[in-house]
């Protein structure tokens, strides 16, 4: 396993990640600064609260980006004794604690904005800082879609989520262009009602960022296309004819190990099998930057005809049954009158381990002089 683990070490592509993140933040850092000090000013000299709240919220933005950046350097961490897989999942954690802030963020405007409903305050607009509301509505569009624009090409949730919140952010900026509009032509003015009904948008942004990340602590199914490229990299090893219990366990963004079994035929040496293990490893490692650290064994009966044809029986047994998904790791011991095999059930079935006994039964009636040694598995990815 030495090659793996070497491979394992931070590579010059983890580092570049690392840079582009922290520099993209900075940007966002500046870019807050400047507009919430403008804003400020902006919203004290009009007396407008819907401006003065946009400054503020620029605020929390310059603080997600800082955030960013920390969690950035602590995932970047080198795994430890306390810490073998690394510290990759602290990037989910930063994500969260912005999207908490852009929900305490909706909640603080949406509750500033009812007030100024029951209490309202005549804003007193000018050409000036109209013009420069505009021009942050800009700023704001082009730093959301960058920022949001770099987290999905370096896989960072917490870049995508203050890309997001930016864009709403521009959203909220152009909403006090729409009220000022409104109230130099009709003088009426309804900025409180547009702030409270960006604030609820802004609210369910947060609560949605905010279960995603929360998803991603909690461990999401494996995509469906990378778990079939990664079984079909893995049977195109020569005698390798089936794999099966892919299980892949995320430690970061792109930081994955893993688990599979393979069938292989029972005339393999002990030496063949390590070299194929090994290749395997490596090549799975080279293509999808996944670790697989254990790959199990099925033996393949391939040495006698009757025990394949009873096989075949065995198999046409248990898929008679629906919502069975697969069957593999057969083998078949003569001597021992033993017969073992595993059986993937789907989580559609009404009462799966009813099935699995039911199917067991089956075969056991078929074959009454064998004992049966039948797992029911669980394909966590329900490829």
């Amino acid at each position: 396993m030495g090659s793996i683990h070497d491979m394992k070490e931070k590579n010059g592509k983890e580092l570049s990640r690392e840079k582009t993140i922290i520099q993209t933040s900075i940007i966002g850092i500046i870019a807050n600064v400047f507009l919430a000090g403008f804003k400020a000013v902006i919203g004290l000299m009009t007396n407008s609260i819907a401006i003065v709240l946009d400054a503020v919220n620029n605020i929390s933005d310059a603080g997600s980006s800082l955030i960013t950046i920390v969690g950035t350097k602590l995932a970047g961490k080198e795994p430890d004794k306390k810490h073998p897989f690394g510290y990759g999942r602290i990037e989910y954690l930063s994500a969260m604690i912005i999207a908490v802030i852009v929900l305490y963020a909706g909640i603080t405007s949406f509750v500033e904005s009812v007030k100024q409903i029951i209490h309202p305050e005549t804003p007193e607009y000018n050409t000036v800082s109209l013009v420069i509301v505009a021009v942050a509505v800009m700023v704001k569009i082009l730093l959301g879609r960058y920022v949001k624009g770099v987290g999905e090409k370096v896989n960072s949730d917490s870049l995508v989520n203050s890309g997001e919140d930016a864009t709403l952010d521009s959203v909220i900026s152009a909403s006090t262009l729409v009220a000022a509009g409104i109230f130099l032509v009709f003088h009426v003015s309804l900025e409180a009602w547009l702030g409270a009904i960006i604030s609820i948008v802004i609210i369910k942004s947060g609560i949605e960022m905010l279960k995603g990340t929360i998803s991603q602590i909690l461990g999401e199914s494996n995509d469906v296309e990378l778990v079939r490229q990664i079984k079909e990299t893995v049977t195109g090893f020569p005698d390798v004819q089936g794999a099966y219990d892919l299980v892949l366990n995320n430690y970061g963004p792109d930081t994955w190990n893993g688990s599979i079994h393979i069938e292989v035929p029972d005339t393999y040496s002990v030496d063949q099998l390590d070299r194929l293990i090994r290749k395997i490893q490596m090549e799975v490692y080279r293509k999808y930057h996944i670790v697989l650290t254990a790959i199990g064994v099925y033996s393949v009966n391939t040495k006698d005809e009757e025990i394949i044809e009873t096989q075949k029986k065995v198999r046409e047994i248990v898929f008679s049954h629906p919502h069975v998904n697969q069957m593999h790791g057969f083998y078949l011991n003569k001597e021992e009158k033993s017969m073992r095999f595993d059986l993937v059930i789907s989580f559609d079935a009404k009462d799966r381990r009813a099935l699995y006994r039911e199917v067991v039964s089956d075969v056991q009636k078929a074959f009454p002089d064998y004992t049966l040694q039948v797992a029911m598995d669980i394909d966590y990815s329900e490829v």
